[in-house]
């Protein structure tokens, strides 16, 4: 085999690879661990925050592998998934679930090296999603529901490691995230309801691009923003919101609520795009100013 041979092959493998362990979804969901950490920690342990990153993507990984080999004939159906390395038979069955399983494996003991709670919560996590939700998309839209909860967990799953507890705190923190993912995937549903369509997915609350899912699109955007603005009125214990960090969170929930709002008004798949990756933002630069907020406070 040549050297161009080898090279075209290992970057086959590589994707092959970055596609069955979405990772890009998994460097997401690590980001939000690690933000829920930050929140957390009294002082940072980068020791900690590399083995929460490292089992965090081993976790993710082994979830949306196992998902793919149990989806694998209705990816095929569908235009946005049927390149993916199962269906287009670049990767058998069993190398995918003995890549899952042994990354779920090792995701636990990573887990657990940085304390039992947080190796909990992360098998939790990959049951959920793996047993529960995965097939429930196919049967009712309240799968959202139930994936909401395994979404959730990153970004709560941050502050038990730094801490090794789970109150108020992590609770507040799994709230805002569970119930911003109600617009997010609602969103998802309805930009790509006719692919979906074609796999037999129920995404959206009414079934269909609707008036009655837009309006719960809209009613869940306003309810995310307003979970995202407790931690301002001092009543969630040591994780504390400023009232510039406050203004600038409602703000941005302001600007994902007007594509919600554009969403209701046009029920166009264009205008559920842009309210997809305006959610996308919002969460990711709430983490940020979360965390920003934090570390300024100690500094001053």
């Amino acid at each position: 085999m040549s050297n161009t041979q080898t090279h075209t092959l290992s970057a086959s493998v590589l994707s092959d690879f970055k596609e069955i362990t979405k990772m890009r979804l998994a460097i997401s969901v690590v980001f939000s661990s690690v933000a829920g950490y930050f929140l957390g920690a009294e002082t940072i342990d980068f020791v900690t925050v590399l083995l929460l990153a490292i089992g965090g993507y081993l976790m993710v990984g082994a979830s949306n592998a196992y998902n793919q080999i149990i989806e694998r004939d209705l990816d095929a159906l569908m235009d946005r998934t049927k390149n993916r390395p199962i269906p287009a038979g670049r990767m058998s069955v069993s190398t995918a679930f003995t890549i899952a399983s042994v990354f779920t494996i090792l995701g636990l003991i990573v887990l657990y090296v940085i304390n039992p709670r947080t190796a909990m919560f992360g098998a939790i996590s990959i049951f959920l999603y793996v047993s529960v939700y995965t097939p429930l998309k196919t049967k009712t839209p309240l799968s959202v529901f139930v994936g909401a909860f395994p979404g959730a967990i990153p970004f709560m799953l941050g502050w038990v490691a730094a801490t090794g507890d789970f109150s108020i705190e992590p609770g507040t923190l799994f709230m805002i995230q569970f119930f911003w993912q109600f617009p997010h995937f609602w969103a998802i549903g309805w930009w790509l309801y006719d692919d979906y369509k074609k796999g037999g997915f129920f995404m959206l609350p009414t079934g269909k691009r609707d008036k009655g899912t837009a309006v719960q699109v809209v009613l869940y955007t306003i309810w995310t923003v307003l979970v995202s603005l407790i931690p301002a009125f001092g009543v969630t214990g040591s994780l504390y919101l400023t009232p510039v960090a406050a203004v600038i969170i409602l703000l941005l929930g302001l600007g994902m609520l007007y594509y919600a709002l554009k969403l209701y008004k046009e029920k166009t798949a264009e205008a559920a795009k842009k309210l997809m990756f305006a959610s996308v933002s919002y969460i990711t630069l709430l983490q940020i100013i979360y965390v920003l907020d934090k570390f300024i406070r100690q500094w001053i």
